[in-house]
């Protein structure tokens, strides 16, 4: 399904019946037999003035000792099962894996209005979450949206981390070259944000697929829409690409560039690993290696296919 068939943004207004609950949860039934995903659910509990208390799912697997732990962001539309296969690797490996679900995403909690999400409360909730589980030592893995927060987190508590790995991510500065990239965001991105911000729905597997460099099956693709049973849990979804700051006027640049300025000093290891198909992103792997200490004469890879 292409972006241009997205479902429009609706001009109903809401009833006082959908005002009901601020949050919702998907069911769990959603999640049953999904496809090499044996992983048991684990929660913590965000609280909130304005939503109350927020269900936080994630994974942890593997041996927990004095090795670090790889703490695993997944971006939009996904959630942890897209983590699946790596954290099997990592697990036979004998390293800990942890692959948490944004707020909005999985089987965390939703918010029912795009309203109720920012960039800087995306920022909170996982700063919250590397706290609560009391995390040290972490190599922090960053694909698309969980590379911006998991690097805001970082600037946060730089102590905290040992080691990152940027994979197809970015952290839009709009600062011209060497800083930032030229003429950014361009089309591809700015169609994303409009077509999205236009509509009221995301086919989120369909999206996914579309996005993959090989087929997905039938129960893959059913795994990607679980925790979705409608278009009233997608509110985080919507609006995830609302909130790239693609100008210096947007909430996040600003605090971007105080992200890079913390990167700038950032000494331990930091290595890229995008795909070579990835235009959106691809002109950020430079940038990382350009500005980051950390990431001169690390063995930066691209992966192929």
């Amino acid at each position: 399904m292409g972006l241009k068939s997205l479902p429009k943004k609706s001009s109903k207004p809401t009833t006082p019946a959908e005002l009901s609950a601020s949050v919702l949860r998907t069911p769990d039934h959603r999640f049953t037999k999904l496809p090499d995903f044996p992983y048991p659910p684990k929660y913590i509990h965000i609280d909130g003035e304005q939503h109350g208390s927020l269900r936080m799912h994630y994974i942890d697997h593997g041996a927990s000792s004095s090795r670090p732990s790889v703490l695993l962001l997944h971006g939009e539309p996904s959630w942890s099962f897209a983590w699946r296969t790596v954290l099997a690797c990592l697990s036979a490996a004998g390293i800990r894996a942890i692959a948490p679900d944004h707020i909005g995403f999985g089987r965390s909690d939703k918010l029912r209005h795009r309203e109720d999400y920012s960039y800087a409360q995306f920022v909170n909730w996982m700063t919250e979450f590397i706290n609560q589980l009391e995390l040290s030592n972490i190599v922090l893995v960053g694909q698309d949206w969980g590379g911006p927060i998991g690097l805001s987190a970082l600037a946060r508590q730089p102590e905290k981390f040992s080691a990152v790995i940027a994979a197809n991510t970015l952290l839009p500065n709009n600062q011209p070259p060497p800083a930032g990239i030229a003429d950014w965001p361009g089309d591809l991105v700015k169609q994303w944000v409009d077509t999205v911000a236009a509509a009221d729905d995301l086919p989120v597997a369909d999206i996914v697929a579309g996005v993959s460099s090989t087929a997905l099956s039938p129960a893959v693709m059913k795994a990607y829409d679980a925790p979705f049973p409608d278009a009233s849990y997608k509110a985080g979804a919507l609006a995830f690409p609302e909130l790239i700051p693609i100008d210096e006027s947007m909430p996040g640049s600003d605090e971007n560039r105080a992200v890079w300025q913390a990167l700038e000093q950032w000494r331990k290891p930091f290595v890229t690993a995008f795909s070579d198909q990835d235009p959106s992103t691809a002109p950020w792997a430079e940038v990382f290696r350009h500005r980051i200490p950390g990431a001169r004469n690390e063995l930066h890879t691209t992966i192929d296919g």
